[in-house]
């Protein structure tokens, strides 16, 4: 009894400062992650993979515009861990950003919780485990931010939302994958592609085994649903795909798009879309849901591929057959980049705002600063396989960036990134692009490899004015669309290709700008933007977290972390400490009386 009134207290406490908070402005929406690894055959082999609350993928985070979002992440694994809320702006606070360059990693059996309001965002994104290749052992979600409800969505109310995670896959978790890293080899082909987590539908006893299960998805014939598809895999454009039906291309990224009927799109690593698909045909059989590899033999590469089925409630029989076909243009990728253009801004759409996304004339803006972005194949850097930016190849400091600019730590980066590639040999450097706040950067991103790329900043959404084969020249500027290119967080560049974006530098903090492919991500492909206002003022950056960890030079401030504690931090500190002390309580008790 005595343990039941402690619980009613806390919780009846928890309720008020809850109430307090909730009343002052925007919602608070409320998770705990427990991060763990668990064993799954999502190929038919038993193998370790990293759940979120015991789940693989991790459970969706569905939250709307300006909420803002309390995640408690328990750290289960046995290494460090940060998590990445890829294509979250995180406006005004790079500190939640979840990358080495802004955060102190969570040790093992530690929690850490984020803290952080979706500003001004809509659309279809997805978090995961940014840290040494984590992503590619599971750890990701999908992080959905629906409209308020007084901004209308360009399209009418969807029956439902069906939320789909692609990307190839390894037997080998992430720890094998970085040792082979380590030792100069490649990762080779994947085994497989998995959807929501899951192996093929045995559509071909040649390429697919017994014993494997296979992702369905039920819906209702004649209504509409919004699809909404994430590629979180390795290293692997795929090519999705829903037998029979066709999808209407309805939002990138936060962005809503013209509005496009595609048989099939390409999907490129940690890219993200949303379609309309209505549920129109006969239903007589099942029907495949396709993600193939693409940018590769594909005949060599046949196994790569993902099959889930749509079954229709009426379903008369399971689907059976050949898979539908993928664009036939293995040796002419011209196909690829003109649907890549095709996919234009909805200008007069509302995005998160009442005003129409195209009230932003990006093409109109004066550009004040020039990157041109040049990736090779790997190269040998003292004696190590390593990737490279303009000659560069990126090196972690031990005191994330942003952190050492809080505490005037000198030494750990240079602001030095050349605005042109290094001409001689690469080199080992934490360098980092000087970024002008309220600038306008354009970046041109050149892809001098063999196989496809895709890069990532943090912190914006970037416009994608242009993209084509070739080296990128100025006349090449001739070419940009300066009116309804996409905005969107994750672009592709394709081989022996350039790929343009404009970015304004309204953000202040330290944002990862990287390649998407696990692979050259790890070997040091990858930079940051530090974008600082001169004039100090929480109007434009909020104050550094009470719970920030510290690690590399500022170490000695990290306190242990003590849970016991918890009950005498119950009227100290900030409501943000108090809120998640009283979170942790009550989710402790909650588990004790359960």
């Amino acid at each position: 009894m005595a343990m039941c009134r402690v619980f009613a207290a806390v919780f009846l406490v928890y309720i008020w400062v809850l109430a307090s908070l909730c009343s002052a402005g925007d919602p608070y929406v409320f998770y705990n992650f427990e991060v763990s690894y668990i064993t799954a055959s999502p190929l038919g082999e038993p193998q370790q993979v990293i759940a979120v609350n015991g789940k693989f993928p991790g459970p969706i985070v569905n939250v709307t515009t300006n909420d803002n979002v309390v995640i408690n992440v328990r750290n289960k694994l046995d290494e460090h861990l940060l998590l990445h809320w890829s294509g979250i702006q995180q406006r005004r606070s790079s500190w939640q950003d979840g990358l080495p360059g802004t955060n102190c990693p969570i040790p093992p059996k530690w929690n850490w919780t984020y803290q952080f309001q979706v500003k001004d965002q809509v659309g279809s994104f997805f978090y995961f485990p940014s840290l040494n290749m984590q992503r590619s052992s599971g750890g990701f979600g999908s992080f959905i931010i629906n409209n308020r409800a007084v901004i209308p969505i360009p399209f009418d109310t969807p029956h439902g939302d069906i939320v789909i995670t692609i990307g190839d896959w390894y037997k080998r978790n992430h720890t094998a994958l970085r040792r082979a890293l380590d030792a100069g080899r490649d990762l080779g082909m994947p085994d497989g592609v998995l959807i929501n987590g899951k192996g093929p539908y045995q559509y071909n006893t040649t390429y697919v085994p017994d014993g494997i299960d296979h992702e369905t998805i039920t819906v209702q014939p004649g209504k509409t649903y919004r699809v909404r598809v994430h590629n979180v895999g390795v290293s692997t454009s795929l090519n999705f795909r829903i037998q029979n039906h066709n999808m209407l291309l309805a939002e990138s990224e936060g962005s809503y798009t013209v509005q496009q009927n595609y048989t099939s799109l390409d999907i490129h690593v940690g890219q993200s879309y949303s379609f309309l698909v209505t549920m129109d045909q006969n239903a007589s059989s099942d029907y495949y849901i396709v993600a193939s590899a693409r940018m590769v033999n594909e005949t060599t590469w046949r196994r790569v591929t993902g099959v889930g089925i749509l079954h229709y409630t009426n379903s008369k029989g399971k689907a059976s057959g050949p898979l539908p076909a993928a664009p036939q243009d293995e040796f002419d990728k011209t196909f690829s980049m003109n649907q890549a253009r095709s996919i234009r801004w909805n200008v007069s759409a509302s995005g998160a705002r009442p005003n129409p996304q195209g009230s932003f004339r990006y093409g109109s803006i004066n550009v004040t600063e020039v990157y041109v972005l040049k990736n090779k194949p790997p190269v040998q850097i003292n004696g190590k396989k390593r990737a490279t930016l303009s000659g560069i190849s990126f090196i972690n400091p031990a005191t994330p960036i942003r952190l050492a600019d809080q505490f005037k730590v000198k030494g750990v980066y240079k602001l030095d990134f050349p605005n042109n590639p290094l001409t001689g040999p690469p080199k080992l450097e934490t360098s980092v692009i000087n970024g002008t706040y309220r600038g306008f950067m354009e970046v041109i991103l050149q892809n001098n490899e063999t196989r496809m790329q895709s890069y990532h900043l943090s912190g914006y959404a970037v416009f994608v004015v242009g993209m084509d084969y070739g080296e990128w020249s100025d006349n090449s500027r001739g070419t940009y669309n300066k009116w309804d290119g996409i905005a969107r967080t994750t672009v592709q560049v394709y081989p022996g290709a350039w790929t343009a974006i404009l970015v304004s530098l309204d953000n202040v903090g330290v944002w990862n700008l990287r390649s998407e492919n696990l692979d050259s991500w790890y070997l040091g492909q990858e930079t940051y933007v530090r974008v600082v206002n001169p004039e100090e003022t929480n109007k434009t950056e909020f104050p550094i977290p009470d719970n920030a960890l510290f690690c590399g030079a500022l170490g000695k401030m990290q306190k242990p972390q003590d849970i016991s504690s918890a009950a005498g931090l119950l009227f100290k500190g900030s409501n943000f400490s108090l809120l998640i002390t009283l979170l942790y309580l009550v989710s402790t008790a909650i588990s004790i009386f359960s």
